[in-house]
Parts: C-alpha cells; structure tokens; sequence
C-alpha cells in the first residue's frame, strides 16, 4: 500500500481529485514544480508569500517572477500583469493568501492561452471555494498543508488530475524523502498538544517572551529568514536540489521531508476528520472580525449571498503595524504569516525578477494584520484596548506615495 494512502483517500473524497500524501505542502509543491517544468523556467507569483516558497522554486532550479497584486487581498492582480511578462513566464504559481483565493478562473485563462501550467498553492485555502469550485482543482497541480486549518503542524498533499500522473508523482516524492526517526515523530505528535495547552493555560506570552529571550526562533526578530545571499548564490549551481537549499527550505520545519510514522499519520487523520468543525469555527470567526474597523476590503466587499468563508487568517489593516504586534503578545496574541517586506525587496533582483510595480505589495504587507479567526473575539477586544487604528488602501491618486522599500535580510 503506497505511504500515507488513507490519508491521501480522504482528501481524494473530499476534493475530488487525486490525492497523495507529503509530509509537508512544501514538498507537494516541489514536486509540482520539477514535474512540470524544465530547470531555468520562469514561474509567475506573488510577492506577498512566505519566504520559504521562493526558497522552494529555487530549489526546483526555477526563476521566481514577481507580478503586481491586488492592494485588496496581496493576490496576483492579472490585469496589471504586462504583456510582455505574460509572453515569457512558463508557469504561475497562485498564493490563495490566508484562504482569500487568487483570480483563478481568469489565470486558468490565460495559462491555457499561453499553454503553460497553473500551479495552486492552496496551503491556506482547504475549504475555499470559487464559483462553488474547490481552490485546488482549477491547475494541473494543487499543494495542500495540514499544518493550518486542521493545526497538525505537519503533512500535506499533492492534488492532480490522474491516476498515472500521482503514481509518477509518487514515485518522485519516495525518492525524496528522508527515514523516519521516532523521536521526531513523538516531538511531531507532541507539538501540536503543546501548543494548545499553552493557549489554553494562557501562557502565551511569558512561553513567547522567554524563546525570544533565549533566541530560538529562527527567524530571530524579523518576519523574513536571514538571506545569506552569499551562500545563497553558490546553492544555484546544484539546482535542481532540495539539499542544495536545505538551510532555506526546512526554516520552522525541519521535517518537512520526513517519512511519518504511523503515529503522526494516526494523529493527522483525526485531526482531518475533524476538518468540517474547524472550518465552521474559523467562519463564524471571519465574520465578527469583517465587522470591525479593521476588517480589509477583502472581508468587507464579499457578494450579500455568499457567507463568511473559513479563513486561515483574517487581514485586518492598520498603521503601525509592527508596534502593534509587539504589544498584542502582552495580550496573549502572537501573530505569524506577516510576509513583509514583499519578496523582490527581500531578495533583490539577483534572486528574482521584480515586479513591474511593487506598490501595492509594500503597502499590503505593511499594513496586514493577520488575525486567527479561531480567537476572533480575544483578537478583537485587543485591538480595542491598543485603540488600534484602521488603515484604508491606497487609491490611485494615493499611489505614489506608498511604502519605500526596504532592505533586503542579509
């Protein structure tokens, strides 16, 4: 029996596709990404991402390419995309930023007319649904974390279109993975229960206080990994390598391509098959936060019809920002997923190809709060005590004079 299949037959029932089971999204996404394109291909996407998925394209021997987003959502804005960027990328790569989905249809569109690959990153995004179709069945390949919704802390799954395409792919991805150790799938099993107890006895903030203290958060105090763009540069020689870009890659999950035990997969399909009730709370949470001030345009301006979806993260936009976070672990809150600076400010153009207009991503990742729905209440009545304030989007007039880059991580 292939590893992880009655993981992966679960999401197969649910999604509708074919499924199999990684231990991280991360690694779907490589095998996506090396299943689908050559070494040297330019891949189209978003700015606002986590550091570590540009990590990955590199990893696959790929050129990332910045597009200019949407200020609404920090999503590919595809209209805003030139014609001549959309003539010489070879495939996009959407974001599905917090659970608030890229404009798939329209890309979907234009890969086809382009022939090239769409790409779904959908580690945010289990339950979200456009036109009544589930994120993760529009491209040739959908990456899916269970690291999110569900608060495993580990596992994932490539979805495809057939059965020969996941067994090639499976294939791949055995080939990829490193042995298992018990210990780490004990502290696998064990982190998300610890994590949960910290909320639940409220010691969120001396527990946060001290690793700070201590210094073992790897990304120390700032939102993006350290660039090390010297020994970054040397890695690309050796691409396609995931071992090449291990230091990059593995950044707050070193087991990312661990084969799980039965213990962490036992774990996981609990956890799974608790899903529903997740995305019920994280809605009903969606809901109190996009009737606050605070709520961005892309809670606010949702069809009357539709109701609240099940975010990963709610963005909340607010002026100063990063002092506000610092202050709402006083609070008990910590606030992950802040993907700021924008990722060609980040890396500069030696790394990737920046976009054509960056504005919007400043500003997006400047100002987005990203706010857990499953403690909407306790978020907002934080904000209310710091008399936080609502930052409105920059219009057209406004445009200009939005955030000035930043210095790329060393």
């Amino acid at each position: 029996m292939p590893y992880g299949s009655r993981l992966a037959a679960e999401m197969t029932r649910r999604l509708g596709r074919e499924c199999l089971y990684t231990p991280s999204a991360r690694l779907a996404l490589y095998l996506a990404l090396r299943r689908w394109c050559r070494p040297g291909a330019r891949v189209l996407m978003s700015p606002v991402n986590d550091d570590v998925i540009l990590f990955v394209v590199l990893a696959a021997g790929l050129r990332p390419v910045q597009a200019p987003v949407s200020v609404r959502d920090g999503n590919i804005d595809p209209a805003a995309v030139p014609e001549s960027t959309w003539r010489n990328v070879d495939a996009v790569l959407t974001t599905n930023l917090y659970g608030i989905p890229d404009r798939v249809v329209e890309l979907r569109r234009r890969c086809d007319e382009l022939g090239i690959p769409l790409f779904e990153d959908a580690a945010h995004a289990i339950g979200t649904r456009v036109a009544g179709q589930p994120i993760g069945t529009f491209g040739e390949a959908a990456a899916f974390s269970l690291s999110k919704h569900v608060a495993g802390m580990a596992g994932g799954f490539l979805a495809v279109d057939d059965d020969r395409t996941r067994r090639e792919l499976e294939r791949l991805r055995d080939e990829l993975l490193v042995p298992r150790r018990l210990h780490d799938d004990l502290a696998t099993t064990l982190r998300p229960l610890a994590r949960s107890g910290v909320r639940v006895l409220h010691l969120v903030r001396p527990v946060w206080r001290t690793m700070q203290r201590l210094g073992v958060l790897e990304r120390g105090d700032s939102f993006r990994m350290d660039l090390h763009p010297r020994r970054l540069a040397g890695r690309a020689f050796r691409a396609p390598s995931l071992t090449a870009y291990e230091p990059w890659v593995r950044v707050d999950l070193h087991g990312y391509r661990a084969r799980h035990g039965a213990l962490v997969r036992g774990q996981l399909k609990l956890r799974l098959d608790r899903l529903d009730g997740d995305l019920a709370r994280r809605a009903a949470g969606v809901s109190l936060l996009s009737g606050t001030a605070w709520a961005g345009p892309a809670l606010r301006e949702r069809p009357a019809h539709e109701g609240p979806p099940p975010l990963f993260r709610a963005p909340l936009m607010v002026e100063n920002r990063d002092a506000l976070l610092e202050r709402l672990v006083d609070h008990g809150v910590v606030c992950g997923y802040v993907y700021d600076p924008p990722l060609d400010d980040y890396a500069g153009a030696e790394f990737v190809e920046p976009s054509p207009d960056p504005r919007a991503a400043r500003w997006f990742a400047a100002h987005t709060l990203p706010a857990d729905p499953l403690i909407a209440r306790v978020i907002i009545n934080a904000l209310t005590k710091e008399r936080a304030r609502p930052a409105n989007p920059p219009t057209a007039d406004t445009a200009a004079a939005t955030v000035a880059p930043c210095p790329r991580v060393r």
